[in-house]
């Protein structure tokens, strides 16, 4: 504790620097909220597809267990990214009164989500195959759907480090651009 945080008073709200913002975490939450995304809107609700539902279409009761099954062990993949998420915000903030800038929140968040689907479309769609964003249009019509999902990752990506750079005032040391300390090696 510092001289001044002590003259403040051990719950006066102290502002640290934008290296302590959690960074890791707001990736994990996006991470998550991506695969949640992903799963109730497109498995669930629009029902466009389920995570194996190229190699297993949707033609038989087992085939829709097997997905079912398959959706679930995706879904607790995304809950625990969240709790992971969860877990390294509580440890940074526990004991602490802080103020982390909006920007480094909404963009570690983006960044996450960005990336889960970059991941997400580039190997489940493209490398395996395992299913397509949109299977219920014509099957000529998947790659456009899939490459929309990517150009939307690497929009939200762009936005989060975008966001990110702004929320450090958008230079590092010299007047370079610099990375959000969490991303930089």
């Amino acid at each position: 504790m510092t001289e001044r945080e002590e003259e403040l008073g051990r719950h006066a709200t102290v502002v640290r620097p934008e290296a302590d913002v959690p960074v890791a975490a707001g990736v994990l939450f996006g991470l998550g909220l991506g695969g949640f995304f992903d799963g109730i809107v497109l498995h669930q609700v629009l029902q466009w597809h389920h995570m194996l539902s190229s190699w297993y279409p949707i033609t038989s009761i087992e085939n829709l267990e097997l997905n079912t099954l398959w959706d679930g062990i995706f879904h607790s993949a995304t809950y625990v990214f969240v709790v992971l998420g969860l877990f390294l915000l509580w440890r940074r903030a526990r004991g602490r009164h802080l103020r982390w800038p909006n920007r480094a929140l909404a963009g570690s968040l983006l960044v996450g989500w960005g990336l889960f689907n970059l991941v997400e479309g580039l190997i489940d769609h493209q490398w395996l195959g395992i299913h397509h964003v949109n299977e219920r249009v014509e099957r000529e019509h998947w790659l456009a759907w899939d490459l929309g999902f990517l150009a939307w990752g690497l929009a939200m990506l762009l936005a989060g480090l975008w966001l990110l750079r702004r929320a450090r005032g958008g230079r590092g040391p010299g007047g370079s651009a610099a990375a959000p300390a969490a991303l930089r090696p």
